[in-house]
């Protein structure tokens, strides 16, 4: 009976993932990094955004673990509230004993996660892990259908659209009509909301991997990741090799040696 019991509880914790199919591969991680490995997912599917109660149990884990060596963050995520990514990154750096923090990226960390990984010393990534443009965007709800705009753009398209109108000599009523379809309230919001979002990623990088860059440099640096200029849209992969290329501090693995196996089966155990 014990043993049908045994053999039952098994069974029940590998269909839902429970902590002993799990254990065994951070144990492994641990002594392969010689730091503690703590798990950060929220979920693609839904999609679940990180938002400020994340910060808060991330906190709450990190004050009972030994981070004398530091820490190594595995992450994945959609994204969320850039002030979110902020007091995450200010978190982890407080509560290691190094003031520092790795990120592993098993799969994707975009737009706020890639924020976060912009606040480590390093970043590790196999040759199919992807980072994101930071961008921020807006969501429209319409028809029963979400859809997402990048504010970028559309401060971008309303520079242009008012830069053509004072060039123009001729007939102003067009462009007075077009630009009647933005809200100048609206539009000074979405670039504070650009120019947050911009100072929480220079700081971040300024502070760790790029600390010997002035805030200008950092910026031109790493423009591939604060426009959608290049990617062309918000949810496009920016992988290793292109990241590395922006002076990030990247360490690619080989996705067939062991290391990796560990990391990919711990990715799908939890996703």
């Amino acid at each position: 009976m014990k043993k049908s019991k045994l053999i039952f509880q098994q069974v029940v914790e590998e269909q839902y993932q429970g902590l002993s199919t799990r254990s065994k591969l951070y144990e492994e991680l641990e002594l392969e990094l010689d730091k503690p490995v703590v798990s950060f997912f929220t979920s693609f599917k839904y999609p679940v955004m990180i938002e400020d109660s994340d910060a808060n149990m991330l906190e709450g884990l990190l004050q009972k673990i030994d981070l004398t060596k530091g820490l190594v963050l595995i992450l994945s995520s959609p994204g969320g509230d850039g002030l979110a990514s902020e007091r995450i990154i200010n978190i982890c750096r407080a509560y290691s004993g190094t003031g520092e923090y790795e990120v592993i990226i098993p799969g994707k960390a975009k737009s706020v996660a890639t924020m976060i990984c912009f606040g480590a010393s390093k970043i590790i990534m196999g040759k199919t892990s992807e980072l994101g443009s930071t961008d921020p965007q807006i969501v429209y709800s319409e028809k029963e259908k979400v859809k997402r705009f990048s504010i970028y753009n559309i401060v971008k398209s309303y520079d242009d659209l008012f830069e053509r109108a004072i060039k123009e000599k001729g007939n102003l009523q067009p462009y007075i009509q077009q630009l009647s379809n933005y809200d100048s309230r609206e539009i000074a919001e979405f670039r504070n909301i650009l120019s947050l979002s911009q100072d929480i990623v220079i700081k971040a990088l300024k502070t760790g991997m790029l600390s010997g860059f002035s805030n200008s440099k950092i910026k031109r640096k790493i423009k591939d990741f604060l426009t959608p200029e290049k990617v062309k849209t918000h949810g496009r992969p920016i992988y290793a090799q292109d990241a590395k290329k922006s002076g990030l501090i990247i360490e690619i693995k080989d996705v067939k040696e062991k290391f990796w196996s560990i990391i990919y089966e711990l990715y799908i155990r939890l996703d």
